[in-house]
């Protein structure tokens, strides 16, 4: 093998694609993800037949959303993805997939972090006389912020799959490049290092959202 032959200027640039894939779809997610976590843990917990009904039509859609492999997604919603942005490839295509792929998951998260929630501090905001909205911003979210960040990170560290996947339908960044040079041309150097640089990225991904959910748990 021979690392010295490389084009590092397209390594580069195929990891800051990456990034950039990771950073907005990631922003795009939570933005999403979070707001609906939080309705479908509230619809749950409602005595009203019509909430009730419509905490089951969201959660169906979830489930669906969840249930279908990424690449698969990608390619059925490209009609979807050039109407919002115009291309249904490289960085700009990537992002509506990703958010689409992404969200219901991390809304599943949100919901999971909300449900584990001392239900003896809902009932005493409750009894305060504390609305619905107040006991949402002061009571859940703080309390419920360590397993937010737990989920946040494993959002995260899934979209970095995400867009190793969406390679294989020109989706650009390092998965990209391993396909078209390591899979399709064999240079297995240029795979070899499309991984490390994908290993990594997690690493540092999970050991930051390891240390926040430390953080906010002790406090």
């Amino acid at each position: 093998m021979n690392f010295a032959d490389l084009n590092w200027q397209e390594m580069m640039d195929a990891t800051v694609a990456t990034l950039k894939m990771i950073v907005f779809s990631g922003l795009f997610t939570i933005i999403l993800g979070l707001p609906l976590g939080i309705l479908l843990y509230l619809c749950e917990r409602s005595n009203s037949i019509v909430i009730r009904v419509i905490y089951s039509v969201l959660s169906l859609l979830v489930n669906i959303l969840r249930s279908v492999p990424f690449i698969i997604l990608m390619v059925a919603l490209i009609p979807i993805t050039k109407e919002i942005v115009g291309t249904s490839i490289g960085v700009l295509g990537t992002i509506p997939p990703l958010v689409i792929g992404a969200a219901p998951f991390f809304a599943r998260l949100v919901e999971t972090a909300l449900r584990e929630v001392d239900r003896g501090v809902i009932e005493a905001a409750q009894g305060m006389g504390a609305s619905t909205n107040q006991i949402v911003m002061r009571v859940l979210l703080p309390e419920a912020r360590p397993g937010l960040l737990a989920g946040v990170t494993i959002t995260l560290v899934t979209l970095v799959s995400y867009t190793a996947m969406a390679g294989q339908v020109g989706g650009g960044g390092l998965g990209d490049l391993a396909i078209r040079y390591g899979y399709l041309r064999y240079e297995t150097e240029i795979m070899i290092i499309s991984i490390t640089f994908i290993v990594i990225l997690v690493q540092l991904l999970q050991m930051v959202g390891d240390r926040l959910v430390k953080y906010y748990t002790r406090k």
